[in-house]
């Protein structure tokens, strides 16, 4: 896990300097692998070959002009809008798993509004100085930045009311050490509103593989079966994992729902 999680660091290391020098994400890298979820981390032709977006802050429809700072918006790299599926409601405490430049962690503390609190966890010192700079610029008071590990999470048990995550959890190399830290954290009665990519349930981690990197989301991206029986397994219900759309051929960014009892 080591080796993939060091290989994750660096490349959201790279995406964030490139965000906090107001470049774009498709300048940020030479290859065609840039982070997930980068504009082309699945290769070009799957952007090219459907009508909606795919990866990125396009995904955000309810953003207007100043709503976040312009480099929170350069350093969105996910495949979904968690902050629209996870119902968040006026008070609640939220948590994002590998938060980035902030663009969730801030439209979850205008949801929960000033009662409310947004924690933003995040593994690589340049993206959480970049998230840390954004709240400044924006002015948000409700949001805590914190360093550390989504298999290790470091707040106490049952303190979050709702766990959201963009396209993260599917670069860990230990996805049930995740899943366990979630039903951990989150109170009895709370909930996970999460977007990643997963994998038809009849692809094999070699198919996943050769569809892209595992930096670029892909070859690490779990079946629905598999995200569902590792849910199932830490403890929560009422698990939906809902394909939004397509990311590569087989491969699909989803909803994934599920509460703690």
């Amino acid at each position: 896990m080591s080796d993939v999680r060091e290989e994750v660091r660096e490349r959201y290391a790279e995406a964030a300097r490139a965000a906090s020098a107001n470049k774009t994400d498709a300048a940020a890298f030479e290859s065609n692998e840039a982070p997930c979820c980068g504009p082309d981390c699945c290769g070009g032709s799957t952007a090219e070959a459907v009508d909606t977006p795919v990866f990125g802050s396009s995904l955000y429809k309810e953003l207007e002009d100043g709503a976040v700072p312009d480099t929170a918006l350069l350093a969105s790299l996910g495949c979904g809008n968690p902050t629209a599926v996870a119902e968040l409601r006026e008070g609640e405490t939220v948590l994002d798993l590998g938060s980035g430049g902030g663009i969730d962690v801030f439209l979850s503390a205008t949801r929960v509004g000033p009662t409310g609190k947004a924690y933003g966890l995040d593994m690589t010192d340049e993206m959480l100085e970049l998230a840390r700079t954004n709240q400044k610029k924006a002015g948000v008071e409700n949001v805590e930045f914190l360093k550390g590990y989504i298999e290790d999470i470091p707040l106490p048990d049952a303190s979050i009311d709702v766990v959201i995550s963009n396209c993260v959890i599917n670069l860990s190399g230990d996805k049930q050490a995740v899943f366990n830290e979630m039903a951990r954290v989150v109170k009895p009665g709370g909930r996970i509103g999460v977007s990643d990519v997963v994998a038809s349930n009849d692809l094999s981690s070699e198919e996943r593989a050769q569809r892209g990197s595992y930096v670029g989301c892909i070859a690490g991206a779990l079946s629905f079966k598999e995200y569902e029986d590792g849910l199932t397994a830490a403890g929560f219900v009422d698990i939906e994992v809902t394909p939004t759309h397509s990311v590569a051929d087989e491969m699909f960014s989803a909803i994934v729902k599920a509460e703690r009892p």
